[in-house]
């Protein structure tokens, strides 16, 4: 009996067992068949980067070599400049008002007259003025007769002192009034405090003028400021700077040289900008107020650097290469780029004089094909030409 038990149990775990295998069949199927379809992938895989190398290769041995156009790397000088606009004023602007009143009799001046300092612009009638001085006089010459007579008699011990100085304090009081009535006088005559070139007439003859009434503008333009918003980023680099180059369009972008006059040590509340004011010599007053300009203003200048156009550059994972020659192939070369002036780009790293790399033809060619260099320039602009 315990024999049979035995068999049946025996018999029992054995049946267990196969149906635990048969339900982990299906699993075991479809782990097996995703390794095939694995292991299929990265066999087709490298049999397609196989077979496109091998195509790559025979293409290589059978493409004609490609024509390029080769730069020598010569050092020379580049910058990293800005170019920011600016305006032109006078360096005076100066709007003359009248100091008395009265009816204009003559004009002397017209819009763009040249002036010296001291040239009449302008006669204000001067009749009233001339009678005032003319009375204020009188009245001065009477007490200063007045002061000598008492000043005798005050030194003969004749006279009180208190009578010698009221008299003293009449003489005082009409030269005074004569020394006004000499200045309003003379004011009739209305005069160019500076040289310049006269703007701007206010007056006409016959015209009444008031006191602080326009009479002219004259401005001062044998020397002329260049007025320049500079940002916050570029403060720093132009505190330390003098010279500038100025470029004038209306001029036929003729260069002039520009000195620092004052940097503003606050910002303008509306357009966040520092106002640089420069000066330019304008002798010949060929420079007009009002004219727009250009200000280069050179930020860092590295004096011997390898530089290449930036279109040479071509930007790949993350980084930039540039294609040289060696052994008539392009090599293809990893570069740290540096400043950029126009379309030239400093090479920091990756490059050094001597070498030639390829600017024209470089989008066609790979790493290690065989090139035709069908021209070869020393200096970037020439590949223009």
């Amino acid at each position: 009996m315990e024999y049979k038990k035995d068999n049946i149990q025996a018999e029992s775990v054995k049946k267990k067992w196969i149906k635990r295998i048969w339900g982990a069949l299906p699993a075991l199927s479809l782990v097996f068949l995703l390794l095939v379809v694995v292991f299929l992938y990265v066999w087709i895989k490298a049999e397609s980067k196989a077979l496109k190398a091998e195509k790559l290769a025979n293409l290589k041995q059978n493409r004609p070599a490609v024509n390029v156009v080769v730069l020598d790397l010569v050092p020379m000088p580049i910058q990293d400049r800005i170019s920011l606009p600016g305006i032109i004023e006078p360096w005076v602007k100066l709007e003359i008002l009248a100091e008395v009143h009265g009816k204009v009799i003559k004009k002397a001046l017209e819009d763009g007259t040249a002036v010296k300092k001291g040239d009449i612009i302008a006669t204000v009638d001067f009749r009233d003025y001339e009678n005032s001085l003319k009375s204020a006089k009188a009245s001065y010459d009477v007490a200063l007769a007045d002061f000598k007579r008492v000043e005798k008699l005050y030194k003969e011990q004749l006279s009180t002192r208190s009578e010698f100085d009221n008299a003293l304090a009449q003489v005082e009081n009409y030269k005074a009034v004569m020394d006004n009535a000499t200045l309003n006088h003379n004011r009739c005559k209305i005069r160019a405090p500076l040289s310049g070139v006269v703007n701007r007439i206010f007056i006409e003859e016959g015209q009444y003028l008031n006191i602080a009434d326009p009479v002219a503008e004259i401005l001062q333009t044998n020397r002329v400021k260049v007025k320049v918003g500079i940002p916050e980023s570029d403060v720093d680099a132009v505190r330390s700077l003098t010279d500038f180059d100025v470029t004038i369009d209306a001029l036929d972008g003729k260069i002039f040289k520009g000195k620092k006059h004052f940097l503003s040590s606050t910002a303008d509340s509306t357009a966040r900008l520092y106002n640089l004011d420069l000066i330019l010599e304008n002798k010949n007053n060929q420079i007009l107020p009002d004219m727009f300009a250009r200000v280069e203003i050179v930020k860092k200048e590295v004096p011997e650097g390898v530089s290449v156009p930036l279109y040479a550059v071509i930007s790949r994972d993350k980084g930039h290469i540039v294609y040289v020659i060696n052994d008539d192939r392009a090599h293809s070369r990893k570069v740290e780029l540096g400043l950029l002036e126009g379309w030239r780009v400093e090479i920091k790293h990756g490059l050094k004089a001597g070498e030639k790399v390829i600017v024209v033809g470089h989008r066609s060619v790979n790493d290690g094909e065989k090139v035709n260099v069908v021209r070869s320039v020393k200096d970037p602009k020439e590949i223009l030409k």
